[in-house]
């Protein structure tokens, strides 16, 4: 990955935003732009935060347990230790470097944090500016080895689900089968679940974030398999349904009705059309067949770094879509009483359409 890129393009922005320098404490961001790779878990900046000036300093500033890690993966960038914690590191080396306007990560920042910041600007005399979406907008469109990247990604979900898939005996459990999920894909290299596992059988499956139980997957009823893992650092996200035994006349109906509004989706998707309209072309599809109120989620997504990311494919979204882009294209419909059916592929937008990662999608035309 070329980060000397990536940092040139961000004091472009500092730059233009009459800022020294901003702290960079979102995982994703922080790896982005210097290729460290600790997370947080959910605890916002105690695995480092990265300090980035204008004019070209740049730090690393974490404490002893990340120390080697800092230093092998964060190549120039200075890995600083907060021996007496982070803000009597920062009130020592904020004056040093010059520094009278700093900005920060406010959507990722705690509360008490931004508190400490602000104090700490009114002691040194500096500018503290709550910043939004800065490195974000600069990950939008991926480069090509991040396609790469997100493309194995997307192969390696894939044969995880196939191994599973074809050795289900019926006899699982939701929870069960979410815990192998995870485990091969353990088993096959990636660095973790790009996020909890989902696993609805029967009527469960009309929940479209349901929590894996103790069900056994219901006979000839649907089953919705949402899954994602992260490899090189980069997401995956897939959802598979299928009726375990034999399919009914209406799961065949709704399934197909999904599908259709899928590869409608797909269609639709090439650079500089908006999101809505690639929404609006799903979302057609399952009005037009009479089962508009059971579709109440956006098509998609941007995947990258994070399994969520901008930009969000709704109905309500103008934002033009430009080539290099990964996004979802998730439409389902969800019925109580019943179950539900989503259909999940990762696409590349391009200048004269997409590119559909997922190459495992003959099963789905049923």
């Amino acid at each position: 990955m070329d980060y000397s890129a990536r940092l040139a393009l961000l004091r472009k922005s500092l730059a233009g935003k009459k800022l020294d320098a901003i702290l960079v404490s979102r995982p994703e961001n922080r790896r982005y732009l210097s290729g460290y790779t600790a997370t947080d878990h959910g605890i916002s900046e105690t695995s480092g935060l990265l300090l980035i000036t204008r004019k070209g300093s740049t730090f690393l500033l974490t404490d002893f347990r990340y120390r080697e890690q800092a230093e092998r993966e964060a190549r120039g960038f200075k890995v600083l230790l907060n021996t007496k914690g982070l803000f009597h590191q920062l009130k020592s080396l904020l004056p040093d470097l010059g520094i009278t306007s700093l900005g920060f990560e406010s959507d990722y920042t705690l509360h008490s944090t931004a508190d400490k910041l602000f104090g700490l600007g009114r002691d040194l005399a500096i500018k503290m500016i709550p910043l939004n979406g800065l490195v974000e907008k600069m990950r939008l469109v991926k480069s090509k080895d991040e396609i790469e990247c997100i493309r194995q990604a997307v192969h390696l979900n894939e044969q995880v689900f196939q191994k599973t898939f074809k050795q289900l005996s019926g006899r699982e459990t939701e929870i069960e089968l979410a815990l192998e999920l995870g485990a091969e894909m353990r088993r096959r290299g990636a660095e973790r679940e790009g996020f909890d596992t989902i696993v609805a059988s029967g009527n469960t499956s009309s929940l479209p974030h349901a929590v894996p139980g103790r069900n056994v997957l219901a006979e000839n009823a649907p089953v919705v398999i949402d899954m994602g893992l992260v490899l090189n650092g980069y997401c995956s996200d897939m959802t598979r349904s299928f009726c375990y035994g034999t399919a009914d006349t209406r799961y065949l109906e709704i399934h197909r009705i999904v599908r259709r509004a899928q590869l409608a989706a797909i269609s639709a998707v090439r650079s500089g059309v908006s999101a809505g309209s690639v929404d609006m072309a799903a979302r057609k599809i399952i009005v037009d067949a009479g089962y508009g109120k059971h579709f109440g989620h956006a098509v998609g997504h941007g995947v990258g770094l994070a399994v969520h990311e901008e930009p969000r494919i709704s109905a309500k979204s103008r934002k033009k879509l430009k080539a290099g882009m990964v996004i979802t294209i998730e439409p389902g419909i969800y019925i109580p009483g019943w179950g539900g059916i989503r259909l999940e592929d990762m696409v590349v937008v391009r200048e004269d359409g997409c590119e559909n990662l997922n190459t495992d999608t003959t099963w789905l035309d049923i």
